[in-house]
């Protein structure tokens, strides 16, 4: 009861805090923050939000204002959702129409948005199946299940499921994201993996639709194919809907709409994305196998730019395509453990070397969360972004970290859902040492880091110029 009531406290201040509830146009969170869309940013109080307890930070990303809460964010979300009268359902209709905020100006930051609101939902579903492969995989490398047995046999093709049926799963999240309607997505996924065609695609069957050719492509797996499609579907029933008398729409609209996807879809979106996610998954892979462990170690000590301008999020069809062509990820979830880690470990600096009792407490919590959550933002926002020399030595010992996992060939084989300590069941694969460099990869980097931290990284004249802000900070939230 006392949680509820600290979220519905901190609820009630954030809401007039982004300008009201008539201020807000779409509200979603992912794993730590709280995304808003506004109509009128000069609304929002940055710093007032920032002084709020139970804040971690906040941030814009393009056109849209993040309020990292840290791993109680769903929580505060529902309650914000329930005061502002704003439910899932409503979602659809209250999305930044992404066509129209291209009209605005074309930007990279947009781009990223949208690839990240296609597959963010989705991650929950990677999860489920990539633990379940995981744990299937422990289990028969301990004998303790075989592959005939029928458990096994289950959940194998439940946990393949997640990934086979992508296309289905990111056409309702892209219509979504795009503005469309979402049994047009899923209709359209669920088509690119019918089995009548899967097998005419693996039989080399000629295929045409209205005399243009269907290039004999398998999707199963694919993620950019449908990005590209529930896009171009946006457009695509606006227009029809537009043209469409009223009288006719609920007959005309579905299938005029399908009758322009079905050969937009099969003949072009599709392959190009197909082919797009092909060559993404080649250059990573050259990329890899050409630079090695200098790849990788750089890789590890940028991550926290990546998460900083939001790329990292955008980079999940990458690590997916990855994993679902040659079965394994070399280079992104190792640097997303690392870098992970490494933002606890910058905490435990601050709350060995600090004297300041207040401080120590937070850093302790952000550690654990850290460490145990997998959760970096309370960490990178609490302390490593506001101590430069914290940055760089975290910086310096995720690359050190990185090299060494290079060097060893250390892979991942699942999505496990958590970058901190317990991900280790996705290194679990063929090779043992996989596992075993995975961990002396993490201990590098974090021995490195901690060194750094302890000698060059942290002063107590931090801790003063910290208070003084949170004074500061203090005092702005009391006026306000």
């Amino acid at each position: 009861m006392a949680t509820n009531k600290k979220y519905d406290e901190l609820a009630d201040a954030i809401i007039p805090l982004v300008g009201g509830k008539d201020n807000i146009k779409f509200l979603a969170h992912c794993v730590t923050r709280l995304r808003f869309n506004v109509k009128d940013k000069s609304l929002i109080q940055v710093e007032a939000i920032e002084g709020l307890k139970g804040v971690v930070g906040s941030r814009w990303s393009g056109d849209q204002f993040q309020i990292i809460i840290g791993q109680h964010v769903g929580d505060v979300y529902k309650i914000v959702c329930e005061k502002i009268d704003y439910t899932p359902a409503n979602t659809i209709s209250s999305e930044i129409n992404v066509k129209q905020e291209m009209k605005k100006g074309f930007t990279i930051t947009k781009v990223f948005d949208a690839i990240s609101g296609c597959m963010t939902p989705l991650i929950p579903l990677l999860i489920g199946g990539g633990m379940l492969k995981a744990i299937l995989l422990i289990l028969q490398q301990m004998s303790l299940i075989t592959p005939e047995n029928p458990t096994y046999i289950v959940l194998s093709f439940v946990g393949d499921s997640a990934f086979y049926f992508l296309p289905v799963f990111v056409g309702a999240m892209g219509a979504r994201k795009f503005g469309a309607n979402m049994v047009y997505g899923m209709l359209i996924g669920a088509s690119l993996v019918h089995p009548q065609f899967m097998e005419l695609v693996s039989n080399e069957t000629p295929l045409s639709v209205f005399n243009l050719p269907i290039p004999p492509i398998p999707y199963s797996n694919s993620i950019i194919p449908m990005i590209l499609s529930t896009f171009i579907l946006s457009y695509v029933e606006k227009y029809v809907t537009k043209y469409t008398p009223k009288v006719l729409q609920s007959m005309l609209v579905p299938v005029l709409t399908l009758l322009i996807m079905i050969p937009l879809t099969f003949c072009l979106l599709a392959p190009i994305g197909a082919i797009a996610g092909t060559y993404l998954a080649s250059v990573i892979s050259w990329l890899y196998e050409t630079t090695g462990f200098l790849a990788v170690g750089l890789t590890c000590a940028i991550y926290v730019l990546l998460c900083l301008t939001g790329m990292h999020t955008a980079l999940l069809p990458v690590g997916i395509t990855m994993l679902t062509t040659v079965w394994y990820e070399p280079l992104l979830t190792t640097a997303a453990v690392i870098y992970t880690i490494n933002q606890g470990i910058v905490s435990l600096v601050v709350a060995v070397k600090s004297k300041d009792t207040e401080e120590r407490s937070t850093a302790i919590t952000c550690t654990i969360t850290a460490l145990v959550a997998g959760i970096s933002e309370p960490a990178l926002f609490g302390f490593t972004l506001k101590n430069k020399r914290l940055l760089i030595c975290s910086m310096i010992g995720c690359f050190f970290g990185g090299v060494y996992a290079g060097l060893t060939h250390v892979y991942s084989y699942a999505i496990t859902g958590t970058v901190g300590l317990l991900v280790f069941p996705g290194y679990v694969g063929p090779n043992a040492m996989n596992l075993i460099n995975g961990a002396i990869a993490l201990a590098i980097s974090c021995a490195v880091t901690f060194v750094l931290g302890m000698i060059f990284g942290f002063k107590e004249t931090d801790s003063e110029g910290n208070r003084t802000k949170l004074h500061k900070k203090e005092k702005k939230v009391e006026v306000a």
